[in-house]
């Protein structure tokens, strides 16, 4: 009997009188056009790699280096000091060259060795620059000319057109805050939650703490910061939360979904195309001077959340040529190249309009296995080893753990639709949680098709920050609309490619008792999601633009008008997070801005029953912005005191102040989210072009949570979360407690005399005597 064996480049089939084989002429094209790519690709990688490795000089310099050598030989200046005379004379096989190229090699080797250490030098120089922050804690608009001198020599040690990860080898460190700062910093955060015995109390604590273990905790912090790159790396692994992106409010492309997703995929493409080989432009700060880290965003793509018995790993992946489908239960595997190229957005549309009309079922089990990234991470760590650690599970699993990312196809129209509706609640659930088991909440993001052709991301938040998917999000909504663009039918611009092998459905074999873990785990993730109860609104009424005319920053505005609806809302002060990052230093991540301080406290009593709301405003709001830059230079409170706390536990000794400050509740956790980081849209040349952001769950069962995203001059999205389960708590009620504060603190400088009275109040110490506005 014949057999036939299929491979990919060529067929050949076993006969008694001999072997029949048949070559693929197209598929051995395909395969030598992906390795012509594939070197390509190196060789690009390894171009930028060595600009980035030698920045901020050139590979350029060394030549002129090596003319500036080679020129001294011939005028007899020695430069060097007698050094290429003794490299000469030490050289290995130096009996087999005559003089002149013994003296020309040394040359070249001496200029070589001055040249690395002019890069060092220039690295270190740009470093001890860059470790200045004074400039952060000057008035806006204003600048010393201690700043101005500074900021010229960025300017001139930064060099020219820098790339994705030129300044990495320059940034900072993260330093280590002093316990005796961090403590008094967060004794004063807590002072306006407390009442005097429950301060008393907190204080004896921390003196104890101090007297104790403070110390030697603290020499393992220092420790690490001296081997590693950033003293609270490694944390975030243990952080489960995950936060979302929405589309464009106003304007829908096409109303294709095919079509969307071809055009958002292929533009992600593109986008990781300059990830990988570090294209990108480095995000900049203060007038363009200030870089900011990029290691997260080395890990945006291919890389999966892996559960485990006792902490997740986050595993990154390198150059994978395929997504993972959701669609009505069936999980598809898609490839992304074809001929040692992308798929060009007319091919992906043809792909995914395969997929929403394929109408086979799904498999026993397959439906609601992507519960299991939504539940506790225990069980389905074990679940994991148990039933998906060999045979067509494996295959199946890696195949969604190694995708360049992964993609749902909904089946359900979502997105803002004003001439309905004036809230973006059914939106944001839906891209928050979706319906617990058709996100794959795992992977580094979750990108998400509706069928009116509306788009979303979900995003899982232990290898990143909200910033840096939203870098990503921008310039893929950038490119889609003015970029690739859609004919007048609303497809994909482009001829269709039929010719392309579908979409493979992945294989499952999933047992009756791992079916009842994955239902198991779908019902306590239901229970969490239908439990959140989340409302989005637009904020129209004012934005930045005004908000800049009661001089002070929209940031602090709107944190203190936090603080006075959550007092109106719930007639208390709680603790209050709010995220600040720390990427002006390597491998820089968050910190915590405490916004409950007294000040803020004060003004928002003011507010109720005083007369000097605007001072008290005022000093709340310099207040806010003061702990906000503390934040950001590294001198925050919470990041030190739970690296402290692991130190703790990986020593076995216990701390009940690092108890105590850890047990705090977060009632009130707000982010904001940055817009524009890349300025590829002129919002105000194009106003519709806009996204209202994303949010996020509520961190206490008994609190909110809080994203605000600043959009141009004149809008400001809220995305407020809270639970149902929770009496106290309602987030349509607290949406309209924070439209009420802002328009109640904007109210405050409606005066005439708003000008002359903020003057006289920079003039003003605050309370303890110690600073000024």
């Amino acid at each position: 009997m014949a057999e036939a064996h299929q491979a990919v480049g060529f067929q050949f089939t076993v006969r008694p009188d001999g072997v029949d084989l048949k070559l693929s002429q197209e598929v051995i094209k395909n395969i030598y056009l992906s390795g012509v790519t594939a070197w390509k690709k190196r060789a690009i990688q390894f171009k930028n790699g060595v600009l980035a490795g030698v920045y901020p000089a050139s590979p350029s310099s060394w030549l002129i280096v090596v003319i500036a050598m080679m020129s001294s030989l011939y005028i007899h200046v020695d430069p060097s000091l007698g050094m290429i005379n003794a490299i000469k004379d030490n050289l290995p096989c130096r009996d087999y060259m005559s003089v002149q190229t013994r003296a020309v090699l040394s040359a070249i080797l001496f200029a070589t060795g001055l040249w690395l250490f002019l890069i060092y030098l220039l690295r270190y120089t740009l470093k001890a620059l860059l470790s200045y922050h004074e400039w952060i804690f000057e008035s806006h608009g204003k600048m010393s000319s201690s700043t101005k001198v500074w900021l010229s020599l960025v300017k001139m040690f930064s060099g020219r057109r820098p790339l994705l990860y030129s300044f990495q080898a320059s940034l900072p460190r993260l330093p280590v805050p002093s316990v005796d700062d961090t403590i008094h910093r967060y004794l004063e955060s807590v002072r306006p939650l407390l009442d005097s015995q429950q301060y008393n109390q907190m204080e004896v604590l921390a003196s104890e703490f101090k007297a104790s273990m403070a110390t030697q905790l603290q020499r393992y912090l220092i420790l690490k910061s001296w081997w590693a790159t950033n003293y609270v790396s490694g944390v975030y692994t243990m952080m489960q939360q995950r936060n979302s992106n929405s589309d464009l409010l106003y304007v829908t492309p096409t109303h294709r979904q095919a079509a969307r997703a071809g055009n958002v995929v292929h533009a992600m493409l593109q986008y990781r195309r300059k990830l990988e080989r570090g294209e990108h432009a480095p995000v900049l700060r203060a007038l363009g001077t200030v870089p900011m880290c990029s290691t997260q965003m080395e890990r945006m793509f291919n890389t999966t959340r892996i559960p485990g018995i006792e902490t997740d790993i986050v595993q990154h992946l390198t150059d994978r040529k395929h997504l993972v489908v959701y669609h009505r239960g069936r999980f598809f595997h898609v490839w992304l190249y074809t001929g040692g190229r992308h798929l060009l957005p007319s091919e992906l549309e043809t792909q995914f309009q395969r997929i929403l009309n394929d109408t086979s079922e799904p498999q026993p089990g397959e439906l609601k296995l992507a519960a299991l990234t939504a539940g506790n991470r225990v069980p389905w760590a074990r679940t994991r080893i148990k039933y998906f650690s060999q045979g067509v599970n494996k295959v199946s699993l890696d195949a969604i753990e190694s995708a360049a990312f992964f993609l749902a196809l909904d089946d359900e129209p979502q997105g803002y639709e004003p001439a309905k509706t004036n809230s973006l609640d059914s939106y944001a659930k839906s891209l928050l949680h979706g319906k617990c088991y058709d996100r794959w909440f795992d992977k580094s993001f979750t990108l998400i098709s509706y069928p009116n052709g509306k788009m979303g991301v979900n995003v899982e938040h232990s290898w990143a920050d909200a910033p840096i998917v939203g870098h990503m999000w921008e310039y893929v909504a950038a490119t889609d609309c003015f970029h690739l663009g859609y004919t007048e039918e609303g497809h994909c611009k482009g001829d269709v490619n039929k010719g392309l092998p579908y979409p493979t459905r992945l294989q499952w074999q999933i047992p009756k008792e791992c079916q009842d873990v994955i239902e198991a785990s779908y019902l306590s993730a239901k229970q969490i999601a239908d439990d959140v109860d989340f409302h989005g609104y637009l904020f129209n009424e004012f934005g930045k633009g005004l908000i800049k005319k009661c001089r002070t920053s929209p940031d602090a505005f709107i944190q203190l008008a936090l603080q006075l609806a959550q007092f109106r809302d719930q007639g208390v002060f709680c603790l209050t997070y709010e995220s600040s990052m720390t990427r002006m230093f390597r491998d820089g991540r968050t910190e915590t801005v405490r916004s409950c301080t007294s000040e803020a406290v004060e003004f928002v009593r003011a507010m109720e029953d005083a007369s000097h709301k605007k001072l008290d405003f005022l000093f709340a709001a310099d207040k806010h912005q003061n702990m906000y830059r503390l934040a950001m230079t590294g001198s925050g409170i919470d990041r030190h005191l739970f690296c402290l706390y692991i130190v703790s536990k990986y020593l076995g000794v216990d701390s009940p102040f690092l108890k105590k400050v850890l047990s705090e509740p977060w009632k009130l956790s707000t982010s904001q989210t940055p817009q524009q980081q890349l300025n590829l849209v002129d919002i105000n040349k194009f106003p519709k072009y806009v996204s209202a952001g994303g949010g996020f769950g509520p961190v206490a069962d008994d609190g909110y949570g809080v994203s605000y995203i600043i959009i141009g001059e004149n809008l400001i999205t809220f995305h407020i979360s809270s639970k149902f389960s929770s009496p106290d708590t309602d987030s349509y009620r607290f949406g309209q407690n924070i439209r009420k504060a802002m328009i109640d603190i904007q109210a405050l400088f409606k005066t005439e005399n708003d000008k002359k009275i903020v003057e006289n109040a920079k003039r003003v110490p605050l309370e303890n005597g110690k600073k000024y506005i």
